[in-house]
């Protein structure tokens, strides 16, 4: 039976999650306990790339981190922004945040359709003359370059932020039916942090092919593996193996 869930992120701030209507309809209980954290590269390790961010003419965004991160070293970097500047969105829930730090109204704004990168692409396509810049985390590869370089779309890709493990309590996955993961350095902090880790009855569920292959190269067991809706992979699997 799984009746508590250890998920590794941080806790919505609203009631409209996935884990927030599972936990109605089934009586799981959630915990939000996550296992990375995120920190901005400092301005000189941004130079150290040789980016100039207004050699650009638009700005592709596939998450909140990646908004808060480019705003921030702009800031530090005293870059001021063109009102005439493009920006693009993952999705538009991703793109809104950008609110925060510019008047959304007053900017020129375009999103996917579905909140993966096809969708996207279509939209940069008929944008053909930009040059697009994509803020990354450390470490992580743009996965559309090559079709941005068969399209013939000019893009730079830079780093603007690291994902790094976080420090986790000795008890942190005692007492929970399954838990899940959802990049690489989440398998990562988990095994340093309890590299005696014993998964036994323990289900793992990941988010994508990536954080499913570390968890195996790592010796553990994948029982689910999401790559599309959070929602209705997790309820399913939680329906099955609770009828069991």
């Amino acid at each position: 039976m799984i009746k508590k869930v250890l998920v590794s992120q941080p806790a919505p701030t609203t009631e409209k999650s996935p884990y927030h209507d599972i936990a109605q309809n089934l009586g799981v209980e959630f915990t939000f306990q996550p296992f990375v954290k995120v920190e901005g590269l400092e301005a000189r390790e941004f130079r150290s790339q040789k980016v100039n961010i207004l050699d650009h003419t638009a700005i592709v965004f596939n998450s909140r981190n990646a908004i808060e991160h480019f705003f921030h070293l702009c800031k530090e970097l005293r870059v001021t922004l063109p009102e005439d500047m493009k920006y693009f969105g993952i999705s538009e829930k991703v793109i809104l945040y950008i609110q925060k730090f510019v008047q959304y109204r007053k900017r020129k704004v375009f999103f996917g359709s579905s909140g993966h990168w096809p969708e996207l692409l279509t939209v940069m396509a008929k944008h053909k003359t930009e040059k697009y810049l994509f803020p990354l985390s450390e470490g992580t590869s743009l996965e559309i370059a090559g079709q941005l370089d068969q399209k013939k779309i000019k893009h730079t890709e830079c780093a603007m932020f690291r994902t790094v493990q976080a420090n986790l309590d000795e008890d942190t996955f005692k007492n929970y039916d399954m838990i899940l993961i959802f990049t690489p350095v989440g398998v990562q902090s988990l095994l340093s942090n309890f590299p005696n880790f014993n998964q036994g009855d323990i289900r793992l569920g990941c988010f994508g092919d990536a954080t499913a292959k570390a968890i195996e190269e790592a010796g553990l067991r994948v029982d689910l593996k999401v790559s599309g809706s959070i929602a209705e992979s997790l309820g399913n699997f939680i329906r099955e193996e609770n009828s069991k």
